[in-house]
């Protein structure tokens, strides 16, 4: 796990220090060593690779980065990590390569010598790489399937020449000073929707997010991007299956995920919050272990957010040396700058995944699993169910006018909120005018469900109309692909590719890669593994996602055996008591961000609105939820801490 930055283009000793600066911004994630290499001397058309190390597998300097091949010239840098480098080992060996490290980075790099990008079909693991080819004389790029390690992008010129820089975080591309610290409106009108920025849109104008599942072939004297997709999240089959045959290559894949990702010559463990999904990884590790598994959980003052008693009996039942870390309101709020700027974009939800990697870190571990991806995978989130009651719902009023579905709307609101504060209600009940004035298309339901804020309050946020190609949050080249990715599937699994792709893939995995690699964490994520997928994607809707809710499929596979009654209570995800907090400690902070009318215009946010919008939310106004309001700090304080603003151009003032 690690920190990649390169060039391929023209290069000279500007685009040098360049490629230097943006590695040196990446300290973080790679403490242990750091490597150059460059391809030519002299200025002309040519690569610089840069690399930060974490080291996690063979931890001698033999496996530090640049990693150079001497048989094919080949140069790599590589963030990740190849989880079936040992039988990629024994099957390059055996076709006549020899290996001078333990490391699953020279497997990687022997792999493209043999197979050139072909060899990304053949990894499973989690991956951001480059490599130079002088065979080709360009650099091949390329990111894992589910998008868990980021490449990040921007092609600049200089003097009539240009040149592709990337890195594994936007902030390193900043830290060259060849990209002007402007906002992309695009960029911001998606993050206002979701609360993190859609990619291939960023925050930044002209800075691309290479997509997951993609690689490209960049030339050195013509370096233009463009992607090409090797993989995309399996679709349902929907064929008849032997039942307990594809419920055996399920349990197979599962198990064989989490045995790879134990694989460390660092200390290990898992995080466990009692639920579901965290459980069911942590008893297969502890299944697989020599040894009980260090397993930990966070646990809070705030008696109504603290699952540590949960955590703790499930630990006792599969028999792993549980550790429990205290995070106060007080020590939340001395350590919040930390946490902020552990964000590489702005996010609405990243700073809990902080907090926890970083008392694990402190706890003396460098690798950590995860259990994230069960809800989006089995139908354990909320929104599984409301999609379908929505759907029927919709059915019954297709032949009513749009006039009295829109009345229909707004009177069940206000019996929901009778007495509504200073901003409109932004919670589903609120939004219930735009999902009952629209069809049953479902990436519409989903982008209407998830988004912060009802349509018109969106809108009202904004200091100018910038935003150009963007619908309900989505940039319109990226909806176009999620239309065509769930097209012709049923309810439940379409809706589950839904939550892969843009809750998972969108928010969760950057935000997990961006959290934990600030405090120089690997985060390894074994439920949405390519095979789990796959088999997951063979198995019938009925055996995967019923009873909804419950996740049936994953508890009999992992914790068959332990007492039901540990997992028989309300669903509760590892949330932090913001509402507590922004009330309290955190306060000062918000007021001085909000009370900045310049900063606000700067980043071309409507002062007044977003005024009337916390004065509400302090009020107690209803449908009001935490995260309407946290979305606008942390956005205003991560423009403000990277001096991000509006082009001059953009800032009309409504």
């Amino acid at each position: 796990m690690c920190g990649i930055a390169g060039s391929i283009g023209w290069l000279d000793e500007g685009i040098i220090s360049a490629v230097r600066s943006a590695c040196g911004a990446m300290t973080h994630r790679g403490p242990d060593s750091e490597g150059f290499w460059a391809s030519r001397t002299t200025e002309g058309p040519g690569a610089a690779l840069a690399f930060r190390r974490l080291a996690i597998i063979d931890l001698a300097p033999e496996a530090n980065q640049p990693m150079h091949d001497p048989a094919s010239g080949c140069v790599q840098v590589f963030n990740g990590e190849i989880y079936n480098y040992r039988d990629l080992r024994s099957e390059l060996e055996k076709d006549g390569d020899t290996f001078h490290t333990r490391s699953d980075s020279e497997v990687l790099l022997k792999a493209y010598a043999r197979w050139g990008a072909e060899c990304v079909h053949r990894l499973r693991g989690m991956f951001g790489l480059a490599i130079w080819d002088p065979r080709a004389k360009g650099l091949f790029l390329a990111r894992d399937r589910m998008g868990i390690k980021p490449i990040y992008h921007v092609l600049v010129e200089r003097g009539g020449r240009q040149t592709l820089l990337f890195a594994s975080e936007l902030r390193a591309l900043l830290a060259t000073g060849l990209v002007p610290r402007e906002i992309d409106p695009d960029g911001l009108a998606t993050y206002l929707w979701n609360g993190v920025v859609m990619g291939p849109t960023t925050l930044v104008r002209r800075i691309r997010l290479m997509p997951a599942g993609c690689s490209f072939f960049v030339d050195a004297e013509r370096p233009v991007v463009t992607p090409r997709r090797y993989w995309r999240i399996p679709r349902s089959s929907g064929k008849a299956v032997d039942r307990r045959e594809a419920r055996l290559d399920f349990e197979r894949a599962l198990t064989d995920a989490v045995a790879m990702r134990l694989v460390s010559d660092v200390p290990l463990g898992v995080f466990l919050s009692g639920g579901i999904d965290s459980s069911a990884i942590a008893a297969i590790a502890q299944r697989h272990a020599g040894e009980p598994v260090h397993t930990f959980n966070i646990s809070f003052e705030e008696q109504a957010f603290d699952e540590s008693n949960h955590a703790r009996a499930v630990a006792d039942a599969i028999g792993t040396r549980h550790e429990t870390i205290i995070l106060t309101e007080r020590l939340a709020a001395s350590r919040l700058d930390d946490a902020l700027g552990g964000l590489d974009q702005p996010s609405v939800d990243a700073i809990n995944t902080y907090y926890i990697s970083r008392a694990v870190r402190e706890a003396g571990l460098t690798v950590a699993l995860a259990g994230t991806g069960g809800d989006e995978l089995f139908g354990g989130y909320q929104s599984f169910r409301d999609r379908l009651r929505l759907r029927r719902i919709m059915g019954a009023l297709r032949a009513a006018p749009m006039p009295v579905r829109r009345l229909m709307a707004r009177a069940l609101t206000r019996i929901k909120y009778p007495r509504p504060g200073a901003a409109p209600p932004q919670v589903r009940w609120g939004k219930l005018e735009d999902l009952l004035t629209n069809g049953v298309d479902a990436l519409t339901h989903y982008q209407l469900m998830y988004g912060l804020y009802t349509r018109s309050f969106h809108q009202s946020l904004f200091a100018s109309n910038g935003q150009k190609a963007v619908v309900d949050g989505l940039p319109c080249d990226r909806r176009e692909e999620l239309v065509a990715l769930i097209e012709g599937q049923s309810d439940l699994p379409a809706w589950s590719q839904l939550e892969l792709s843009c809750y998972l893939g969108e928010r969760l995995l950057r935000d997990t890669d961006s959290a934990s690699m600030a405090v120089s964490l690997e985060v390894r994520v074994p439920l949405i593994d390519q095979e789990v997928l796959r088999t997951l994607a063979e198995l019938p809707d009925d055996v995967r996602f019923h009873p909804l809710g419950r996740k049936q499929l994953l508890r009999d596979t992992a914790l068959a055996g332990l007492d039901r009654r540990l997992f028989e209570r309300p669903k509760s995800g590892f949330l932090l008591p913001m509402d507590v907090w922004m009330r309290g400690q955190l306060r000062p902070m918000i007021d001085d961000l909000f009370a900045d009318g310049d900063l606000l215009r700067r980043i071309g946010l409507c002062g007044p609105t977003v005024g009337r919008l916390w004065r509400a939310y302090l009020d107690g106004a209803p449908g009001l939820y935490w995260t309407r309001v946290w979305a606008i700090a942390a956005l205003a304080w991560w423009c403000r801490e990277h001096r991000v603003s509006m082009a001059p151009s953009a800032e009309a003032v409504r």
